[in-house]
């Protein structure tokens, strides 16, 4: 069927992601369907929804009638059974936004199948793994698609749309316009693991988080460093803290094991004590940083030679990153630039960067890493040193 405006939309999994999808949704006119199998999910969903209109309301963005009507368009289904699942009946677009388990999601994008009419669309919110293999499930695994969205959904612009080599392209491109009808920013991505933007992301994390543990410069001085000299609204640690430290383990993970242990994507084993721990970063008190009450806040070193020589290996790698994800063809280099931008914030798009700071100084920063460590980690992208090598033929 036709996505429109009078399409109803069911969204599986009521977390902070699926709500803020089923707000989205119901605030741009839809009626919509969310179920949780987890008790009190729906009652805390409800309520954050409510919350979160009540806030708009406040600043003027939605008048109190809109709010009333949006909350009223969306059903609660509790619990999963036969009864449930076909209460999905009449969506035409049915998003899963459970947690990033394999075979949870093909088991539940399978019994949505089983429900829905045969020409309606099947979307993945997952953010790193195959949507090929989650679509494995279905009879018609042609008319699933990734539809992935940055938390909170109602806020973040950027929506990752994701075609597999099972998905018909006429479905990318018909879940592409409708979530833009919903005055998102979509890219379209190739099926690889984290996509293009949790893809490109890791060295951001990875590299602060290798510095660190090298005792180069603490996490403090870090995160300063890619705050006041790199221009990044918050800085690695304070970010991985506000994520969750298991969330974005989980995802570092699902990227490495995806890309068949590729050192350039290796996680942390000092994030993996922290999870271990539990100090999983703001919703546990403790992370990085230490946020309970009368903690003090710790001094960075704001030595700016020291944060240059930081922002300058990171956002090397960075650059190397978006380069080989261009020369992988994972998306084109519009694309790349604008989920990096409007994606995670980053001051600006990593191609358009890396050429600003030029290849040739790349290409030398990432090589330096590569012959210092002997590690397959700062791998230069074949495409560095093709550009590189170009650039020194037209510049001598």
């Amino acid at each position: 069927m036709a996505l429109g405006t009078d399409t109803t939309v069911g969204v599986v999994g009521a977390g902070a992601m699926g709500a803020g999808i089923a707000q989205l949704a119901a605030t741009r006119g839809h009626r919509v369907v969310l179920s949780d199998a987890i008790p009190g999910a729906l009652e805390r969903a409800k309520a954050g929804i409510a919350a979160a209109l009540e806030r708009q309301v406040e600043k003027q963005k939605l008048t109190a009638g809109e709010s009333t009507a949006a909350q009223a368009r969306i059903e609660y289904v509790a619990g999963i059974g036969e009864a449930q699942w076909a209460r999905f009946a009449s969506c035409g677009l049915v998003i899963e936004a459970i947690i990033e388990d394999l075979a949870l999601k093909k088991a539940v994008l399978g019994a949505v199948e089983r429900v829905v009419a045969p020409d309606a669309v099947l979307g993945t919110n997952t953010s790193s793994l195959s949507v090929a293999a989650i679509a494995g499930a279905c009879r018609q695994p042609e008319r699933v698609v990734g539809i992935h969205f940055f938390n909170p959904a109602p806020v973040m612009p950027l929506v990752e749309i994701v075609g597999a080599i099972t998905t018909d392209p006429a479905v990318t491109a018909q879940a592409r316009a409708f979530v833009d009808g919903w005055a998102k920013t979509t890219v379209l991505a190739a099926d690889t693991p984290g996509f293009i933007v949790n893809r490109i992301a890791r060295p951001f994390y990875g590299e602060a988080l290798r510095i660190a543990e090298e005792k180069i410069a603490d996490c403090a001085t870090i995160d300063w460093a890619m705050r006041d000299i790199g221009g990044f609204r918050m800085g690695p640690f304070e970010l991985m803290d506000f994520i969750g430290n298991d969330v974005n383990y989980a995802v570092t993970r699902s990227v490495f094991e995806g890309m068949y242990y590729d050192p350039r994507y290796r996680p942390a084993i000092a994030q993996r004590r922290l999870v271990e721990a539990g100090w999983l970063g703001r919703k546990t008190g403790r992370g990085y940083y230490d946020y309970r009450d009368g903690a003090a806040a710790p001094e960075p070193v704001r030595d700016p030679a020291l944060g240059k020589r930081i922002v300058d290996r990171i956002v090397a790698l960075l650059v190397n990153e978006a380069v080989d994800a261009l020369y992988l063809k994972v998306a084109d280099a519009a694309d790349l630039d604008l989920a990096m931008t409007r994606g995670v914030n980053y001051p600006k798009g990593l191609l358009a960067w890396g050429d600003e700071i030029g290849v040739r100084a790349v290409l030398q920063r990432v090589a330096a890493l590569q012959d210092e460590y002997g590690d397959d980690r700062y791998r230069p992208s074949p495409l560095l040193r093709r550009l590189a090598k170009e650039a020194r033929r037209i510049l001598g």
